[in-house]
């Protein structure tokens, strides 16, 4: 069985900070609708719509750029 670390700390109302063994990210957003932003460039939003439309997640990942 593989061993993982996570960790999550609330340092603002609406902000988390998130440590896991490869990353480090910060969460904006209370309620509804959340914003990711990722150590490793990921870039996540996280909304909870109303009625049939239901939960949505984006995720985009960072251009490579050189």
């Amino acid at each position: 069985m593989p061993v993982t670390f996570r960790k999550s700390f609330r340092i603002l109302p609406g902000v988390r900070l998130n440590i896991n063994r490869k990353s480090v990210s910060v969460t904006v957003g209370k309620g509804d609708a959340k914003r990711t932003y990722s150590s490793t460039g990921r870039r996540t939003t996280s909304m909870d719509l109303p009625g049939p439309f239901g939960y949505r997640k984006t995720t985009t990942r960072a251009s490579s750029r050189r």
